[in-house]
Parts: structure tokens; C-alpha cells; sequence
């Protein structure tokens, strides 16, 4: 379940957030506060102490994804002297490197494909997406995920083909015609929009081709593309500054900012109503020291249950197989169909992941009788008998991470992952089997080839199967599968 590119999740400080909502929320004349004083001459009762930790609850749980997405958003898109800065709106990030342990803003980095990343703002008119021919044997793909974290569409080596072509990408309110030229509509449930391409890298030496390819990729307005007058411009914003790692200390204040860009759907129309009656909203300011003692108590517990309900979730949300979880989490909208808590546990688990069709993540923290893998206290193996390689269309990789950053670990070798176009390099077993060395110390010249570097510590292994086979044998359905990933085991 775990995807490529997710920002940093270990932020849930529930006295963090008290200390600065009791502090950071002292405007005299909000209007929310106005609106609360109206209820009262009007005789509408105040939610209760219970309802409104079941509020608080409710909007914990389904606004996580939409505030880590806004947040990343800034920290890429918006802030210009953020470290993490890649582009302006509309504009094409090339990155030219995979990810390293030096790439520390998001979690569980992918470091098998060089990234392209481009930050769509649709309101003043749809933009047009063109791809290059790509190679057959190179897999690529677009994923294009709105502010709802919905993936709501792909381009791409399974999507569409390799061949070259023009896509056109619409926000919630546009309702023209499909222009002459262009492939295929994809519409957002949002105005802004992320779009990830991911190219495959076969090695070192590859990556000017694989710039080659990303020099193809293009972004331009409809009526750049169609050559007629640009219609007029929106006005400029001004966002909330943000970033991954305030949103411990500001996650309804996000989530109000955040909300702004998320037009309201028939699907969430009801739990935001029940939202605004504590002041979230857009617009809005969640008043935190107008709250009496025992309100202010049910809000942090309401947090607290929120995220203890994401965290129960994600432990039983996916399938255990020989240690490893797997599962299916990340899709459309009509995927999640309002279900909150599992959008929310996908968020945690792993913002921007992609459907199944495109990519499953089997992951693990674990051997198979539950306890910890940990490198400061043994070695271990991974062992894919004879013809029982990962089944794909694309390729597979296991990426090693630390346990608690989740994060690329870095070793003697500069070596975080093993991938299929590494299989000619390795060494096989007299059988045929392939067995993979996870371990901090070099296994020795004869076995590095197949050496995973581990941490000295605990270890967080993901696996990546792009493309998976949809027949026999394939992960699909996600843990159910005919196909199943070997164990990881002590060493003996």
C-alpha cells in the first residue's frame, strides 16, 4: 500500500496542537464568533460536549488528506524559499536525479524513477498535457491526483501506450467541448492539481535518456494550445503559509485554508455542514479559546479517537502475507465513495499513491511471526524461488528504509534499493532462486550484488510492482492474489 511519494507523517501531537490553538486564535471580531453569538440570542443550542468531540473526530479524520496535500502544495509550489521548492503553477519540474538519503521532505521515497512534477492551477481555463513517443521497453506514467486526493485519471505506458499525444485537464466548473486534438478530458474535483509523471531510470548511464524523455513532457494552457487570446486572469492569491511539519501545530487552521480550494460534492455535504457548526469551514476560524473547559477536552480527545481510528484502520485495512502488508487503498472518487477513514489512512500511510492497475506496495516492518526487523541485532534474507520473480508488465524494486524516519538510509554503496534492471548483475542460487541480503555489513564481494543496505536499527522494507500482471500469477487483487512475496527470515 505504501506509495512513492508521501510527506512526512510523524507529526500527531495532540498537546502541540492545544497549546497552539489556546494561544494562536485571539481575534476579537472573528465571524464566526458572530455567528456563534447570533445562535445564542436566536436560542440555537451550542453543540453539545458530545457532539462536539464527534465533530472534532469526524474533522480530524477527513480532513488529514486534504491538509497534507495542501501543505505540500506550498511547501512545492507556493513558498519560494522553501527547500523543497520546485515550480510555480503550471509549470514543469524536471527532476534529474532519483531520490537519496538526502531527500528528507517526503517519506517512503521512490528512487526508482526520476520524478516530473507540475502543480495545475485550473481556474481561469483547463490546461493541455502533451506526452512524447516513449519507448516500449521504458515505462512511464502521468498521475494526475486532485486537492481531494482522488486519483482522477492517468496517461501513460498501461494507460494510454507509449505513442505521443495531447491530454486536457479541466477544473470543476469548466463545461466546454472537447477540442480538436485532444485525446482524452480528465476533470478535478478541485482548482488546483498535482500531476506526477514518473520515467523509468535503467541505470547510472541512463539518465540522459531518460532527461530526453522528460524534455518531451508539456504544459500549457487551452488557449496557448488552441492559439487563441488567453481569457482573462485570476486573481492572485494569497495562501496560508504551510509546510508538512507545521501541521502539528496548525491542523485546523490548515484545514480551514485548505478547504477554501475543495468545492463541496453531495458526497461530503453533510459532514462539512456538521463541520461549520464548531467553525470549519472555509473561511472559517476554529475559535478554540471561546470553548469551555470540558468542549476544549472534548476536542483533543475527538483528535486523539480520530487518529487512533486512522491508525486502527491502517493496521487492519490491508492483508498480511508471509509479513508483508497488502492491500489497495489509493483510487478515484468513486473508489473512496465517502468512505473518510479509509482516504484518511491512505494519507497516512502514504499521500499520492497510485491504484492498483498502476502499482501495488507490499510493505513491512516485521518477519513473519511479528517481531521487528532490526539490523543492529541480525541479517536477513529474501529468497524468490526460481521463476517466482515479482509478476509485472513494467518492473519491481524493494527500497530500504529506516523504521522511524521512513526515510532512505545512507551506506557504504549508495545503494537504497533492488530493482529488476539490476537482475542481470546478480547472482543466483544453484536452483535458479534469487536471494536478497538485508543487512547493515557487506555479505562480501561474491554476494554484494544482491547486498540491501540496511540501517544499523530497526527497518522499514517497501516493495514496488509497477504495472502488475492482471493473470495468473499476479498480486491482483492486492492480497489475494495468486502470487505472494517471500518471507523476509533471519539469516542462518
Amino acid at each position: 500500500m505504501k506509495p512513492d511519494y508521501s510527506p512526512s507523517l510523524k507529526w500527531i501531537a495532540v498537546f502541540a496542537v492545544a497549546v497552539t490553538l489556546i494561544t494562536g486564535c485571539n481575534k476579537k471580531d472573528d465571524p464566526v464568533t458572530q455567528a456563534e453569538k447570533k445562535d445564542v440570542a436566536q436560542g440555537i443550542p451550542a453543540p453539545s460536549i458530545t457532539e462536539t468531540k464527534a465533530i472534532a473526530e469526524e474533522a480530524f479524520i477527513y480532513g488529514l488528506p486534504i491538509v497534507m496535500n495542501y501543505a505540500v502544495m506550498n511547501e512545492f509550489a507556493v513558498d519560494t524559499k522553501s527547500s523543497q521548492y520546485k515550480a510555480p503553477f503550471n509549470q514543469i519540474s524536471n527532476q534529474h536525479h532519483v531520490a537519496t538519503y538526502e531527500d528528507t521532505a517526503v517519506v517512503t521515497p521512490n528512487s526508482d524513477t526520476p520524478y516530473s512534477l507540475l502543480w495545475l492551477d485550473l481556474r481561469a481555463e483547463p490546461m493541455v498535457i502533451s506526452v512524447p513517443a516513449v519507448e516500449k521497453k521504458r515505462y512511464y506514467s502521468v498521475q494526475l491526483i486532485d486537492g481531494n486526493t482522488y486519483n482522477y485519471g492517468y496517461i501513460g505506458s498501461r494507460a494510454t501506450g507509449s505513442e505521443p499525444g495531447d491530454y486536457l485537464v479541466a477544473g470543476p466548473d469548466w463545461t466546454g467541448q472537447t477540442p480538436a486534438g485532444i485525446k482524452k478530458v480528465f476533470t478535478s474535483t478541485t482548482p488546483f492539481s498535482l500531476t506526477l509523471i514518473r520515467t523509468q531510470l535503467f541505470n547510472d548511464k541512463d539518465m540522459p535518456n531518460v532527461e530526453k524523455v522528460q524534455a518531451g513532457y508539456k504544459a500549457q494552457p487551452l488557449s496557448a494550445f488552441l492559439k487563441q487570446a488567453a481569457p482573462p486572469a485570476t486573481a492572485a492569491l494569497e495562501f496560508l503559509p504551510a509546510s508538512t511539519a507545521g501541521i502539528k501545530a496548525n491542523f485546523y487552521e490548515y484545514l480551514n485554508a485548505a478547504l477554501q480550494f475543495v468545492p463541496p460534492t453531495p458526497e461530503d455535504k453533510d459532514i462539512r455542514a456538521r463541520l461549520a457548526t464548531i467553525g470549519i469551514g472555509p473561511g472559517k476560524t476554529f475559535e478554540f479559546k471561546d470553548l469551555s473547559a470540558e468542549h476544549k477536552a472534548a476536542v483533543l480527545l475527538g483528535m486523539k479517537e480520530g487518529d487512533d481510528k486512522v491508525e486502527k484502520w491502517l493496521s487492519s485495512g490491508t492483508k498480511n502475507v508471509n509479513g508483508w502488508s497488502i492491500g489497495s487503498v489509493f483510487g478515484d472518487r468513486a473508489f473512496f465513495n465517502g468512505d473518510w477513514l479509509k482516504r484518511a489512512g491512505a494519507a497516512k500511510g502514504g499521500l499520492f499513491g497510485n491504484d492498483a492497475a498502476e502499482a501495488v506496495y507490499p510493505y513491512t516492518r516485521t518477519d513473519p511471526t511479528g517481531e521487528p526487523l532490526d539490523a543492529s541485532k541480525h541479517n536477513y534474507t529474501i529468497t524468490f524461488p526460481a521463476g517466482q520473480l515479482p509478476p509485472v508488465n513494467a518492473f519491481w524494486s524493494v527500497t530500504m528504509y529506516d523504521s522511524t524516519s521512513q526515510l532512505l538510509v545512507k551506506n557504504p554503496i549508495n545503494r537504497y534499493l533492488i530493482n529488476s534492471p539490476m537482475l542481470p548483475g546478480m547472482k543466483k542460487n544453484k536452483d535458479g532462486s534469487l536471494t536478497l541480503y538485508i543487512q547493515k555489513d557487506s555479505p562480501g564481494k561474491a554476494k554484494e550484488a544482491n547486498w540491501l543496505p540496511a540501517p544499523n536499527g530497526t527497518i522499514y522494507l517497501v516493495m514496488r510492482l509497477y504495472w502488475p500482471k492482471d493473470t495468473p500469477p499476479s498480486i491482483l487483487p492486492p492480497g489475494s492474489g495468486t502470487w505472494q512475496p517471500p518471507a523476509v527470515v533471519v539469516a542462518k
